[in-house]
């Protein structure tokens, strides 16, 4: 049997899965859902696609999200009007 996500969510290289899990406590099923964020790309020169991944449970999306928050914050708070921004 194949685990299939939930759903997914994708924006350019970056997606969301959200699957479901499940653990048995004391003879009793418990589901519960998790986040995998992944991050894919093509190294120059090969012809191989490349990913990293990050498995999450939900009490961790929103430290997750406002980490990443407070880094987007300080890098374009940090950035000069003549920088050119990073693409993928």
């Amino acid at each position: 049997m194949v685990n299939k996500p939930i759903n997914k969510y994708k924006s350019g290289a970056i997606e969301a899965a959200i699957w479901s899990n499940e653990k048995t406590f004391n003879e009793n099923t418990v589901e519960f859902k998790t986040v995998s964020l992944t991050r894919s790309w093509k190294k120059k020169g090969e012809d191989i696609w490349r990913s990293e991944s990050l498995n999450l449970r939900r009490q961790d999306l929103i430290k997750a999200i406002l980490v990443l928050q407070k880094a987007q914050e300080e890098l374009l708070m940090q950035q000069s009007e003549g920088e050119a921004e990073e693409d993928e």
